[in-house]
C-alpha cells in the first residue's frame, strides 16, 4: 500500500496522470486487504502488527524507491507476482484448518492478478 501511495504522488511521464490514479486505486485496495487481515487476526485473539520495522522485515518484496515510471511498473509487476505466489502458499497451508481465514484470503490473489495484468499491459 505504501509503495503505491508513493508512486501515486511521484509518477511522472506521458501516461503518468492515468497511471498515478491507478496507483491510488491499488493503494486503497491493498489497504483494504490489510484491514481484512487485521480484523481476522483480532477475531482469532491476536494483535495485528503495523510497525514499519515489522512490515519491512516481513515483506516478500523490496519497497522500491525508483522515480522512473517504467521501473516502478516493472518492480510492481514482480511484487504482484510474488504476492500471488505468497497468498497461494498461505492458502494451501491453511487448507481445511480454518475455512473462514482461507475464504478471506482466497479473494486477494484475484485482485493481485488484476494488478499484475494491468502492469504487464502498461509495459506492452
Amino acid at each position: 500500500m505504501l509503495r503505491y501511495k508513493r508512486r501515486h504522488f511521484t509518477a511522472d511521464g506521458l501516461s503518468s496522470p492515468k497511471i498515478a490514479e491507478e496507483f491510488l486505486v491499488h493503494a486503497n485496495e491493498e489497504a483494504g486487504h490489510a484491514d481484512r487481515r487485521a480484523k481476522r487476526i483480532v477475531q482469532l485473539g491476536g494483535k495485528p502488527d503495523f510497525s514499519p520495522d515489522s512490515l519491512l522485515q516481513s515483506s516478500h518484496t523490496a519497497y522500491g524507491d525508483s522515480t522512473v515510471l517504467k521501473d516502478m511498473i516493472r518492480a510492481d509487476l514482480v511484487a504482484e507476482r510474488v504476492a500471488i505466489e505468497a497468498y497461494s502458499q498461505i492458502i494451501a497451508l491453511i487448507g481445511d484448518k480454518d475455512s473462514t481465514t482461507r475464504r478471506l484470503l482466497e479473494d486477494i490473489p484475484s485482485d493481485e492478478q488484476e494488478h499484475a495484468d494491468e502492469r504487464a499491459d502498461w509495459l506492452a
